[in-house]
């Protein structure tokens, strides 16, 4: 008779981890690391048209060193996305935190409230797009009521704006990040979708008798939500950050002008050297930023 095999705690947990993952890293081994291995092999080559279909001409660092030093326009709009990615990650963190928590409240409607705040990711959407595009739907129209919210918009004055927040002593740098933030409002409501939805989950993890023991010793809800609510969440504020920089360069001015580079200039070498320099910058921001925040990460169990 054969023993029976004992798996450990750590073991079932470890093999369940794998399984999660599972899809993915069949989906990474058959479908997204053969085209990688030949981003990297353009990188370094300059492709030429045969009549066999095409040869690799061997440049070295030529491509990369024409991204960065010839190109006219790569280091300016990598430069720019950087930046706006500095200004829109903390805000779209705030508005999805401070609006996860309220709609964590108990109230008629809260469903609805949510569907209402998700909207704007399911309206920015391939799918949606795509059917805008094709005609089979009008998202905008010519309704007198979207050219009068059109023309109510570019009356706002932002030079009203700074004058206020200067005279009230605020400092130039304040309020250059004030009004970058307001004139990306709408960028910043329509990409808070998903991180909202992952700070709710969050949210309705933290067990119900921190609060109470909150309240018996007398914190006031300010301090429950730093003391409580704000430390129990950290960990999904990790990931929102790794997830908000990974989705703002997704559909970023670099990533269209990469696609142009190589359809419509037909410089496949060049277009993949900018592709991994941007990889390569990406990382880079996320290693560093996940270090930071990772030190300041409680972790309940």
């Amino acid at each position: 008779m054969k023993p029976k095999i004992s798996i450990s705690l750590t073991q079932k947990r470890s093999l369940l981890g794998l399984l999660f993952i599972a899809p993915w890293l069949l989906g990474f081994l058959f479908l997204f690391a053969g085209p990688l291995a030949q981003s990297i092999r353009f990188s370094f080559n300059k492709l030429m048209v045969s009549p066999q279909g095409y040869e690799l001409q061997n440049v070295g660092w030529s491509n990369f060193h024409d991204a960065l030093f010839v190109d006219a326009n790569f280091n300016r709009i990598l430069t720019e996305s950087v930046g706006g990615m500095v200004v829109d990650v903390p805000l779209i963190l705030f508005f999805s935190l401070f609006s996860a928590v309220l709609l964590n409240q108990k109230f008629r409607g809260r469903g609805l409230a949510r569907a209402i705040f998700f909207l704007p990711v399911i309206l920015a959407s391939g799918a949606i797009a795509a059917a805008e595009s094709s005609g089979l739907i009008n998202l905008v129209g010519n309704s007198e009521v979207a050219e009068q919210l059109g023309q109510a918009s570019s009356q706002f004055n932002i030079r009203s704006m700074v004058m206020i927040l200067a005279e009230a002593g605020f400092p130039l740098g304040f309020i250059d990040y004030i009004v970058e933030a307001v004139m990306r409002i709408y960028d910043i409501i329509s990409n808070s979708g998903v991180q909202i939805l992952i700070f709710l989950a969050a949210l309705q993890s933290v067990p119900g008798n921190l609060y109470e023991v909150a309240k018996i010793e007398g914190a006031t809800p300010y301090e429950t939500f730093w003391k409580v609510t704000f430390p129990m969440v950290s960990p999904l504020i990790l990931t929102n950050i790794i997830y908000t920089i990974i989705d703002s360069f997704a559909d970023s001015p670099v990533t269209k002008m990469i696609y142009e580079t190589a359809f419509k200039t037909q410089n496949f070498g060049l277009s993949a050297a900018m592709a991994w320099l941007y990889t390569i910058v990406v990382s880079l921001l996320l290693v560093v930023m996940g270090y930071i925040v990772s030190r300041k990460t409680f972790y309940h169990n």
